[in-house]
């Protein structure tokens, strides 16, 4: 099982982030919170929708995040970017996309064997299912991975892709559709970039999959995977299976709310409460944690992959910024916080209540959430004893991000703010309970 490591994610949405010369206040902003990583969505050329996820030319980049009054190349001004994150403690992750390409790629003429043909003359674009609807990217070109006669050819290039990537200064890809490339290739590339620079992390996009589905792309050797607690009600038994059946295999890393989802301060009809609910618990269920940015300040307008511009930056009085960094900080204290422990949910008596047991297998900590899944109203929480539900006799510290208790009573009663959460840690004895 991979050793614990602080895996704090900060997504930096390229649009709405501008040049990148003016990225640095970001990182700034980042790294204040308590965040170690940023995630880029791709930044390379894009065909003619302009949308970051339609890549034209791969070791080109997109001219919206190009200065172009500066002296130094496109490359020079983005390694001069990822060096300043390096100065704050930053490591910075982009997407790979490799599922497919823009529709008026070079690449499709250069290479036609690299792709699927719906007929002659017409290369096969991606398509979902939406509440049964037929959702068509016309504007993407789908790579045949698994039937391409030239599979050699088609690993070189993004071997090269890779390469060129981590020779800008990128430790790690968050790599998109993950489950849709085929085992095989992934093994291959992950581990011969491994054995060239063993410090790159892999990240594997599996949203949408089946536990068995996401057990078998985290198995091509993936370091991260990324879970579906976003999409949790706080109350359904499928999340807790899906973790179980993962957790031994890969890591995960969980969200409040990501670039392709409804910004959850619209969702939650500006309710500060239900922010600060989501983000604790995504910061504490698992592994790893990744925040889009504008979530620290309510923003409420979805970012758009075509149209999102550095104007659409939204003005409001809310700054979360303070609680973000409190909940990061425990985070990165606290092992159990930082790999996927084992983890029960505990019946309250309450349906309004979440109690989260969690014992580290790296340490010898064990944790306790307590969290007021009502976000509106207060809810009454009682234990006849705290101690029984943790399962053993140790003192109790509380590290919750706001109106820390000093004294842990038993019984122990308490009135939950509205979505608030309680965090609890102590250790267990080295000898057995």
């Amino acid at each position: 099982m991979r050793q614990p490591e602080k895996m704090i994610v900060y997504n930096l949405f390229p649009l709405l982030a501008g040049k990148f010369i003016e990225w640095e206040g970001h990182f700034k902003r980042a790294s204040g919170m308590g965040f170690n990583w940023i995630f880029v969505n791709p930044v390379h050329l894009p065909g003619f929708s302009g949308s970051l996820y339609s890549i034209k030319d791969y070791f080109s980049f997109n001219p919206l995040l190009i200065d172009p009054l500066s002296e130094k190349t496109p490359e020079e001004q983005i390694r001069d970017t990822i060096r300043a994150a390096e100065g704050l403690g930053l490591r910075m992750m982009i997407d790979l996309v490799i599922n497919h390409c823009a529709v008026d790629s070079g690449l499709i003429r250069q290479h036609p064997d690299w792709f699927q043909w719906e007929r002659k003359g017409k290369v096969a674009n991606p398509f979902c299912d939406e509440n049964g609807k037929k959702v068509v990217w016309g504007d993407l070109a789908k790579f045949d991975h698994r039937h391409t006669r030239d599979q050699e050819g088609l690993f070189r290039f993004f071997f090269k892709v890779v390469k060129f990537l981590i020779e800008l200064g990128f430790k790690g890809f968050r790599c998109d559709a993950a489950y849709q490339i085929p085992e095989g290739f992934w093994k291959r590339l992950i581990t011969e970039t491994k054995a060239a620079y063993p410090d790159v992390l892999f990240f594997a996009e599996t949203l949408g999959c089946t536990a068995d589905q996401t057990r078998k792309t985290a198995g091509a050797g993936f370091d991260y995977i990324f879970n579906s607690s976003k999409w949790w009600d706080l109350s359904s038994p499928w999340l807790l299976e899906q973790y179980a059946l993962t957790r031994e295999i890969a890591p995960s890393i969980g969200f409040p709310e990501s670039h392709d989802t409804v910004r959850l301060f619209e969702e939650f009809h500006g309710n500060i409460a239900g922010l600060k609910q989501r983000y604790l618990f995504s910061a504490l269920f698992s592994a790893g944690v990744m925040m889009p940015v504008g979530f620290e300040f309510g923003f409420r307008k979805k970012p758009h992959v075509v149209k999102t511009r550095p104007e659409d930056w939204e003005e409001t009085d809310i700054d979360l910024t303070s609680f973000i960094n409190s909940v990061n900080k425990i985070k990165e204290r606290y092992t159990i916080f930082q790999e996927e422990a084992p983890t029960e949910i505990l019946d309250t008596g309450n349906p309004a209540i979440l109690i989260m047991w969690k014992a580290s297998v790296h340490t010898q900590e064990k944790a306790l959430l307590i969290l007021n899944k009502d976000i509106n109203s207060k809810q009454r929480f009682y234990a006849d004893s705290l101690h029984k539900l943790l399962r053993l006799k140790a003192p109790l510290k509380d590290v919750s991000p706001e109106y820390r208790l000093d004294h842990i009573p038993e019984p122990f009663s308490y009135d939950l703010r509205p979505g608030q959460g309680i965090v609890l840690v102590t250790k267990r004895d080295t000898v057995v309970e």
